[in-house]
């Protein structure tokens, strides 16, 4: 009798640890995704110029996604003040938006601001004539920042995304309704090797007179190639742009970095060509 109850008692076991299995493999993945992610720069080039002065850049960020489309971010990267972020050394990037995928057809809507805490435009007791408007006469004081609707849409490895500046376009007076036009290619060929692609386009409005020194819209292009090794991202991306960096002329895009006391300025053609070296990872 007691040996009958053991064996049927064991027998009721066996059945209950499968049944628990699929009772576990069963359970609903859960809607919420979160990600960091972390890369070193030998130049952080942004929109086809350089925002470090051709120096290195430690850039990271995290990310949330849900299930329904939704998600947020933040993302950061060190800059030079030469670049347009006078007393600043910081951009930190808040986005968020809705993303969907249909087959091998995606949309993307959302907004990002671009913040540089410490900025200030009002630089040597005066105002920073880079962002005196010379169309008509309008100036900007303050922190620099920048606030851009945007909706994309991509077909398998091929994205076309615009973006439009609901505030004036990083601070230049008068320029607000400025615009980006971005389009972006990632190829995988296997073997963790990858073919990356970019062409973009960026108007901006009620600032250009016809002179150097205030040719703004310009093209901007970048072709690379990706290695992946167990998570970690190797690159190396060949980058360029029309913008006007002419140094003898006076041109916008020539950045101005000020040295220590004694040291002078030195000058530098942001929008010239370069290779780009980067590893990077999203955890």
């Amino acid at each position: 009798m007691r040996k009958t109850i053991i064996a049927a008692s064991l027998a009721t076991a066996a059945l209950a640890v499968p049944s628990l299995a699929l009772a576990q493999a069963a359970a609903p993945a859960s809607p919420h995704t979160f990600t960091a992610n972390v890369g070193l720069y030998s130049d952080y080039k942004f929109r086809g110029i350089s925002q470090t002065f051709a120096k290195p850049a430690i850039q990271g960020g995290f990310d949330y996604a849900h299930a329904s489309g939704w998600y947020a971010g933040n993302w950061n990267s060190n800059v030079n003040e030469g670049a347009g972020f006078p007393a600043g050394n910081l951009e930190m990037d808040f986005y968020g938006g809705w993303k969907k995928a249909w087959g091998d057809w995606g949309l993307d809507v959302g907004a990002i601001h671009y913040y540089y805490p410490g900025s200030d435009a009002n630089v040597a007791n005066g105002t920073d004539a880079a962002f005196t408007n010379p169309r008509n006469g309008k100036t900007h004081t303050g922190g620099i920042n920048n606030t851009e609707l945007y909706i994309g849409g991509s077909w398998k490895w091929i994205s076309l995304k615009y973006f439009h500046a609901t505030s004036d376009y990083f601070s230049l007076a008068g320029t607000k309704g400025s615009n980006y036009l971005d389009l972006a290619a990632t190829y995988d060929l296997g073997n963790g090797w990858g073919i990356v692609g970019h062409l973009g386009s960026l108007r901006v409005k009620n600032w250009q007179t016809g002179t150097d020194a205030t040719k703004t819209n310009y093209t901007d292009w970048k072709l690379g190639v990706t290695k992946d090794l167990g998570g970690w991202i190797l690159a190396a991306t060949y980058i360029d742009s029309s913008a006007k960096g002419n140094c003898s002329t006076g041109s916008f895009y020539c950045f101005a970095n000020q040295l220590p006391v004694g040291g002078g300025t030195k000058f530098k053609d942001a929008g010239k060509s370069t290779v780009v070296l980067s590893v990077s990872r999203t955890f």
